[in-house]
């Protein structure tokens, strides 16, 4: 199943806001899916979850605040938490999701290549006397 990108009704329901601004989400949605793409392209199934994610922090945090108060209230987050950006943990994400996370191995033997031995095995073939200089 191809990857479908999610909607901005899709984007107020992760968020959890009962309104959401459907021109500004689709914006945020579509910049999301073309910067996971730098990563992994086509996006597979399952980066919904990512293109979320990346949309979301964007979405609720666009100016990259870090401290704010209002009142006697005021909240700290952490720094790099607003605008449009992937974390390592989203790279890492769309990478295992389009198969390329994880431990491979790769075998440099030619398809084509014959197990039995390459060197004289006889003792036909075998020279009693060494060459100068072997020390014998």
């Amino acid at each position: 199943m191809p990857f479908v990108p999610p909607t901005s009704e899709q984007l107020g329901l992760y968020l959890g806001l009962d309104e959401i601004q459907g021109d500004r989400a689709d914006l945020l949605l579509e910049s999301a899916v073309a910067l996971c793409e730098t990563v992994v392209k086509p996006l597979p199934e399952g980066a919904q979850a990512v293109v979320l994610s990346v949309a979301g922090r964007a979405y609720v945090n666009p100016q990259q605040v870090s401290y704010e108060t209002i009142g006697p209230m005021s909240v700290q987050r952490p720094s790099g938490s607003g605008g449009l950006y992937l974390t390592k943990a989203d790279k890492s994400a769309l990478k295992s999701l389009a198969g390329r996370g994880g431990a491979f191995t790769v075998d440099p033997t030619p398809p084509s290549a014959d197990p039995s031995p390459t060197w004289p095995i006889g003792d036909g073939d075998f020279v009693d006397e060494f060459e100068p200089g072997w020390g014998y």
